[in-house]
């Protein structure tokens, strides 16, 4: 999702709940959809999403709550959503000195709508701006990353940069000619042609340890496309190796989290997911595997599951354990 798409989906959500709101019988599917100007299927993903909003504390009670009956929907649980935001001396402090730091970075694309922000918010804080609690405000690695690429895409400048791959844990250095940025699922990334693989490669901004604006201009050859990233950055190639795994209840959100196939309930692990995930790095998959900490297991390529196992007898034999951990690998 482009970062356009974002704010506006940002801005939709936040009205979702009061336009529901004002309609305690409810309102069809359709036609909220038209009053919003999006398609059915784009309503029900924001409604889904709302189901995992709410109040700090996250669990039964916290969360917004819908009611489906047929094609109508309605609002159960506003988790205060619909009650003007009033904000404490210290949280207006605390919003000022941050939007003034935002304001000081440089290449900030958004700037206009960061002074307006700053001059509301400090109307609203009044002589507390001044006079409140101290505030430190510190940005991002990933935010001060940002503000270099931006000035890299509009100066139409080459980048180098150093970046962590967590697939191959593995940092590594590279000369990228920067091509658009994308808002993905809360992470910022840097579409850009790859000097040292020679093709198209997307960045995390928040993995960049360092980045720096070169003095030649970013020249991507004509075969460099654009992804479409509307479905997620992570979308591998058709013919990639299948790797088929079971996961217990509490990894079940791997099926949520990565393009999955063949999703099938199972009841061994019971209340379990039998899914079929593709790869072209099976050592991305043997590390995600591990960090499931025994919530999955691997039933192929045998591959895989020689490595799954062979990596959990090697943890067990640092705690003086020497069971056969057979059941990790399926």
């Amino acid at each position: 999702m482009t970062t356009a798409g974002t704010t506006d989906r940002m801005t939709r959500l936040l009205a979702l709940v009061p336009y529901l709101t004002a309609r305690p019988s409810g309102v069809g599917v359709a036609e909220a959809a038209r009053d919003f100007g999006v398609t059915e299927k784009q309503l029900y993903r924001d409604l889904e999403l709302l189901w995992m909003c709410g109040l700090p504390g996250y669990g039964p009670g916290d969360l917004i709550d819908l009611a489906f009956e047929g094609d109508r929907v309605r609002v159960t649980f506003t988790a205060g959503m619909v009650r003007p935001l009033r904000l404490t001396t210290d949280e207006a402090v605390a919003l000022v000195v941050a939007l003034r730091a935002l304001q000081e970075t440089p290449g900030l694309a958004e700037g206009e709508a960061v002074t307006t922000a700053l001059a509301k918010v400090s109307t609203v804080a009044g002589h507390g701006a001044t006079t409140g609690t101290p505030v430190t405000v510190s940005l991002e690695a990933g935010e001060a990353s940002l503000a270099v690429v931006r000035d890299a895409l509009e100066r139409k400048r080459a980048l180098h940069l150093h970046y962590y791959v967590p697939s191959r844990d593995e940092r590594t250095e590279r000369t990228v000619d920067p091509m658009k940025l994308h808002l993905v699922d809360g992470h910022t990334y840097l579409e850009a042609w790859c000097r040292r693989v020679e093709g198209v490669r997307l960045f995390r901004l928040d993995r960049v340890d360092d980045v720096e604006v070169l003095d030649e201009p970013a020249s991507p050859p004509p075969q460099a496309h654009e992804r479409d990233v509307e479905h997620g950055v992570y979308q591998p190639a058709p013919d990639a190796p299948a790797v088929r795994m079971r996961l217990a209840r509490t990894a079940r959100w791997v099926a949520d989290y990565y393009p999955v196939e063949e999703v099938t309930a199972v009841d061994d692990p019971p209340g379990g997911l039998a899914v079929t995930l593709r790869t072209a790095d099976l050592g991305f998959a043997r590390r995600l595997v591990a960090s499931l900490g025994g919530g999955a297991c691997v039933d192929e390529p045998a591959e895989l599951a020689a490595q799954v196992a062979a990596d959990a007898r090697a943890a067990l034999a640092r705690y003086g354990v020497t069971a056969d951990p057979a059941e990790q690998a399926g």
